[in-house]
């Protein structure tokens, strides 16, 4: 029996109609694609595209810190080996097209206390540290390198955390002088990771990686509008990185969008044997799949959010910031969740001041005592104790500035870990176990939510994790965001919520160029 051949227009029209419509889709996908404000997922599609090759991507950035930088400070050097960087990231997706690294190919700025084994300084955004050499790479930026994240540069930094005088103000080293809040003139920039935070907000990186001893990430995030991630203490390495503090320090993702954040995130967690006790301890709160699962649209469903608003409203310089949080917990509360409003944390004024808990007291004996443990195991360098830095901050003041450097000769007066360091530690462990853990536990909640950054310091002694996004802006422009913390280990729950409001609201938008700047766009393959 002879079977008929089927006709072949459907098929071909069927052809058609597939085809036809990815070429539409991508037509359409390159009409509206624009690096500025890209994220991690549109530039991976346009590199799957060959509409955008990593190479291109670092040349723009290097083209917007050239054209920026000289104005907001926020850049202290930039890898001269990047593009080597870019191209072979470009060749391993030529050989390896299913690579599903979301990082290969995307450049990252470090702040600049972070260590990489390279042409690029590693200082604290000091001359006392310029020319000295590291051992090997920080436990993050290996993770990155070996993701295929291309290292584009370092960010500045308040120098050594504004551990060095509290007259510098915040955004200020001697390597680069003040850095500038892209949106506001004049305005705060917050933070010792500001520059991580400014690179990122005005599209002189994807992503960044900053850290955070107490609202380093949190407060310049919240200032310059960009998602700054605070993780749990140990869930990232802090192995080459400059310390404070390793009961309070953690290294954390910077990004304009809380999927890139959480992208970089999945890649630098982990067990890391040169910063054994806290990343083991740490390795239990990492779930299988890592973290990108919990990019949820609906993650504010069945969520208990607690609010509290005493004291940090009434500290808050946002002119608006009642309002505005009104409005968000409305949008919260649309999303899906219990809203527990009205708490307030036991005893929080004394946990608010550094001197009343005993944070200072700490502080300055363990910056002391861990960054002398850095500087000697340094391979070259001029500097082998925090004596030699203050040394060299009087002998160069054409350098340095004669600004102060009290709290270094503060820290330097310490002499280890004794019985009034060891009660400033139990005084906070006790604090905060009283205050935010309880109610946290108390209340059944999955996170707590305060406008601005002031509750920094509450998830900073308890090394609890934090995440702010972007939530408004104030009359004069200044950008301002919301806070979610929870306890250690809680990145699931902050990244649904913080992921539901993000997409909820969508409130981030670029800073405007300065007024001198005209850009000359590459155009892209």
């Amino acid at each position: 029996m002879e079977m008929k051949r089927p006709p072949l227009f459907p098929f071909i029209f069927l052809i058609y109609l597939v085809v036809g419509r990815t070429v539409f889709v991508n037509s359409q996908f390159q009409e509206n694609f624009k690096i500025e404000e890209a994220t991690i997922q549109d530039i991976q599609r346009a590199f799957a595209l060959k509409q955008l090759t990593s190479r291109n991507l670092v040349d723009f950035y290097l083209n917007r810190i050239e054209t920026l930088n000289p104005f907001l400070r926020s850049v202290i050097e930039v890898n001269p080996e990047a593009q080597n960087q870019a191209e072979e990231a470009d060749r391993i997706r030529e050989r390896h097209s299913n690579n599903n690294s979301e990082m290969l190919g995307i450049p990252v700025l470090l702040k600049d206390s972070i260590a990489t084994k390279d042409k690029l300084n590693t200082t604290a955004g000091s001359y006392a540290l310029l020319g000295s050499k590291v051992p090997r790479d920080a436990g993050v930026v290996r993770k990155l390198r070996e993701a295929g994240a291309v290292i584009l540069g370092k960010a500045s930094m308040s120098e050594w955390y504004r551990m060095r005088s509290l007259s510098i103000s915040e955004g200020w080293c001697a390597r680069t002088g003040q850095a500038k809040n892209p949106y506001v003139s004049g305005g705060e920039t917050c933070g010792s990771s500001s520059g991580s935070a400014i690179s990122v907000a005005a599209n002189m990186a994807t992503v960044s990686l900053g850290t955070e001893t107490d609202g380093s990430i949190i407060c310049p995030a919240d200032y310059n509008s960009v998602v700054g991630l605070k993780p749990t203490v140990g869930l990232t390495s802090r192995a080459g990185v400059i310390p404070i503090s390793p009961r309070q320090d953690t290294i954390g993702p910077i990004g304009r969008t809380v999927s890139d954040v959480v992208y970089v995130l999945d890649t630098i967690i982990g067990f890391d044997p040169r910063d054994l006790e806290a990343t083991k301890q740490a390795t239990k709160f990492i779930p299988p799949g890592g973290y990108k699962q919990f990019l949820n649209k609906d993650g504010l469903k069945g969520k208990r959010i607690g609010v509290v608003r005493n004291p940090f409203l009434a500290l808050s310089n946002r002119s608006s910031a009642a309002q505005v949080l009104e409005s968000h917990l409305h949008t919260l509360r649309q999303g899906g969740a219990t809203i527990v409003d009205n708490l307030e944390i036991l005893n929080v004024d004394a946990i608010l001041n550094p001197f009343q808990s005993g944070e200072t007291i700490a502080l300055l004996a363990e910056f002391k005592l861990y960054l002398n443990d850095y500087l000697q195991g340094l391979t070259t360098s001029s500097v082998n104790s925090l004596a030699d830095i203050i040394a060299f901050n009087k002998n160069n003041p054409d350098l340095e500035s004669t600004n102060g450097q009290e709290v270094l000769i503060a820290a330097e007066f310490t002499n280890g870990i004794g019985e009034e360091e060891r009660n400033a530690i139990e005084s906070m462990q006790k604090l905060s176990q009283n205050g935010f853990e309880n109610l946290m536990l108390e209340n059944n909640l999955d996170a707590m939510v305060t406008l601005g950054s002031l509750a920094s310091t509450v998830l900073a002694i308890g090394g609890y994790p934090g995440m702010t996004v972007p939530a408004g802006y104030d009359g004069d422009g200044m950008p301002f965001g919301v806070l979610f913390g929870g306890l250690r280990g809680a990145e699931p729950a902050l990244i649904e919520i913080a992921y539901a409001f993000e997409q909820a609201t969508m409130i981030r938008k670029p800073p405007p160029p300065p007024s001198f700047v005209e850009f000359d766009f590459i155009n892209f393959v």
